[in-house]
């Protein structure tokens, strides 16, 4: 299968640079599996359209200020994203521009803060130990920055600290939102519980391989970045009762549905997955899926694909940006059913 067969054609002036507000005021594309229905409704109205036949489970991980600006000793501008804790005071970290930073470099990230590349990964990544210890973990909600997407084209501000998270955030992780999960309000919640529809949690941490390109010609020869995540025993036991008892399954956002799935197939309730779900995939665990629109030929999009037919997502995408829905992290969204 060629990456090709997912790729198309997005006006720029639809990658979303803000979020609407209120967050529940986004729109929503609502596609019907069983009989190619295509719907157009606003977020809000979710809590209308589902009833208590449904599980909803959301992802509580919380974007961390991971963008640290700072500056060699021969005051050369760099940036470090970083990406996961290797050890109390080392983390891995992507950094820019690569070829300046290489091992033994020192990092000046303020008067009392300094990084040290200690090894050398692929991908412009590097092992960074941080000094004095335990003054990153201090001073990181100061002077690191939210690392809002490559398609969002300005600095992040202030308000994207409180906006580029989930109302039910929970547990520090993640690199970047898992942006289904932005369209929510704590009145939405409120409203699906009335309804009858339980909510369950799960974590797992966003990484930057989120939004790597996939650069082989064919589908099958990428591989994932891995990312952490947890199911607590308590949801496992929720969720597999619910299977048996014929509820479906509402996944919000492509990291549920990949949680989810490498439960289902490991039996790990714990633990690093690079799972990658493309046409062809079996679901197990997931019966509907709430998500965003996607970047073209990225593992996104493929996976929204897997779950609801190839020609389907590709004929909803055509008709999504005929109707100026506004795509990606900020963007508008698709409830599938």
């Amino acid at each position: 299968m060629k990456v090709q067969e997912f790729d198309y054609h997005l006006p720029r002036e639809l990658i979303a640079q803000y979020p609407v507000e209120p967050r529940d005021a986004s729109r929503m594309m609502v596609l019907h599996r069983d009989t190619k229905r295509i719907e157009h409704r606003v977020f809000r109205e979710i809590a209308h359209i589902l009833d208590d036949s449904y599980i909803l489970v959301l992802n509580n991980t919380r974007v961390i200020p991971a963008r640290l600006k700072g500056r060699k000793e021969t005051g050369a501008k760099v940036e470090l994203l970083l990406v996961r804790r290797v050890d109390e005071d080392q983390w891995e970290c992507m950094v820019r521009p690569a070829k300046r930073l290489k091992k033994g470099a020192k990092v000046l990230l303020d008067s009392s803060l300094t990084g040290t590349i200690e090894e050398e990964l692929e991908e412009g990544k590097r092992i960074v130990s941080f000094q004095p210890p335990g003054e990153l973990d201090k001073r990181l909600n100061q002077i690191g920055e939210v690392p809002l997407p490559p398609y969002i084209e300005r600095e992040a501000t202030p308000y994207d600290r409180e906006r580029y998270q989930t109302v039910f955030a929970l547990k520090n992780g993640s690199v970047a939102a898992p942006t289904a999960g932005l369209h929510f309000t704590e009145d939405t919640l409120r409203r699906l519980k009335d309804r009858g529809i339980e909510i369950l949690y799960v974590t797992l941490h966003v990484g930057p391989g989120t939004f790597k390109p996939v650069k082989t010609e064919h589908v099958e020869e990428h591989r994932m970045d891995a990312e952490y995540y947890e199911i607590p025993e308590d949801v496992v036991d929720k969720l597999l009762s619910a299977k048996t008892e014929g509820k479906k399954i509402l996944a919000c956002g492509t990291t549920v549905v990949r949680t989810l799935e490498s439960f289902a197939q490991t039996g790990k309730t714990r633990g690093w997955t690079d799972l990658f779900i493309y046409p062809g995939y079996n679901f197990r665990m997931v019966d509907a899926l709430l998500t965003n629109f996607h970047l073209p030929k990225s593992t996104l999009i493929m996976l929204v694909c897997a779950f609801a037919g190839k020609d389907f997502v590709m004929e909803a995408y055509n008709e999504a940006i005929k109707r100026r829905y506004r795509f990606y992290s900020y963007g508008d969204c698709m409830l599938i059913l």
